[in-house]
């Protein structure tokens, strides 16, 4: 497992960012968590608290313009590679100044302006579609590459062991993000699965499989860096495997649903001693490149910027019914010359 003193040094200034955009997705979930229990947010949500090292050490290492898929547990992806908080937390609402006007809600949402294609409620309905944006992006030349981001329940589905077989035969430029969290809703990825760890899947497709510390941002992003620059380099495809943890239940729904205890306590608590965040301000403290009160004024800045993003969003009017089924298909549809 790569761990963070194996990397490259990072400069100070990509550290802070590093810290800022975890942050954002830190405070972004909470208050996607108390607006939920208020009532003024529709369906469940599912916080990506535990994971932003995951997130943003991936995002942090590729481009703007690179293509990124999701899943359900998707408010970080965006977040990590840069997309603005208002209409994200507008899509939450299903206000007509989301992201995607409202249609697509917490679970589905896209920004094509940071390269993000969409994330899917539906276990692995994302990843082929990232092989999809690879081989695109290898016909055109245009340099780009794929992020997958996807967790390990769906590598037990179709979906996954279809898409690495595709794109190990095509080298599509494509990056195999998992984020094994231990858990698929309640079900313990050691009871679903005859391996222990999900990189070694990659073998079986003629591609790198690579475990690393999901908690350690710097290694994340020194692997990520490394399977983009073969993504680049015309070599196909690799198979991530972050190793993090949720700190709250599968969904805030679930959260209340729920009677019984799937995870130890104990667990839990061991896990959250490796908060990311805290890891990453310790770090930067001990290298002496910020202070505490350095710190404690990015988290001030960032929790400012999300409560802007919030009344943002409660500001925003819910959409005309009349645009119901507007940027939902093409119409009129094209056929044979056809227009029907």
């Amino acid at each position: 497992m790569t761990t963070i003193e194996d990397v490259a040094d990072v400069t100070t200034e990509v550290k802070i960012e590093m810290q800022r955009r975890m942050l954002r997705i830190r405070h972004f979930d909470l208050r996607a968590i108390e607006v939920q229990a208020r009532g003024l947010m529709p369906g469940s949500v599912h916080t990506s608290i535990g994971h932003e090292a995951a997130i943003v050490g991936a995002c942090m290492a590729v481009n703007t313009d690179d293509y990124m898929t999701g899943y359900h547990r998707s408010h970080g992806h965006p977040i990590g590679k840069g997309s603005k908080l208002g209409p994200l937390f507008a899509e939450l609402l299903g206000r007509a100044d989301g992201v995607c006007g409202g249609k697509g809600g917490s679970m589905h949402l896209a920004d094509f302006s940071v390269g993000s294609l969409g994330e899917s409620g539906i276990v692995a309905g994302s990843i082929p579609v990232a092989v999809g944006a690879g081989l695109s992006a290898k016909m055109q030349k245009n340099g780009r590459v794929a992020l997958c981001f996807f967790g390990d329940g769906a590598a037990n589905a179709g979906p996954f062991h279809e898409s690495l077989n595709l794109a190990a035969i095509w080298k599509t430029p494509t990056i195999f993000f998992c984020e094994n969290n231990g858990f698929a809703v309640s079900f313990s990825a050691k009871e679903a699965m005859a391996i222990e760890d999900i990189a070694d899947r990659a073998a079986g497709y003629g591609m790198p499989g690579v475990i690393v510390d999901g908690q350690d941002i710097l290694a994340v992003h020194s692997v990520v860096t490394e399977a983009v620059d073969r993504g680049r380099s015309g070599l196909g495809p690799t198979l991530v495997e972050a190793k993090t943890y949720r700190f709250r239940e599968h969904s805030e729904l679930m959260r209340m649903a729920v009677g019984y205890q799937y995870r130890p306590v104990e667990e839990v608590q061991e896990w959250e001693q490796r908060d990311p965040i805290v890891l990453l301000a310790d770090r930067l403290l001990q290298e002496g490149s910020v202070t505490e009160k350095e710190l404690q004024d990015l988290e001030d800045e960032v929790a400012a910027e999300v409560e802007v993003a919030v009344q943002f969003a409660l500001d925003s009017p819910f959409p005309d019914p009349s645009e119901a089924f507007e940027n939902i298909y093409a119409s009129p549809i094209p056929v044979r010359g056809v227009t029907r």
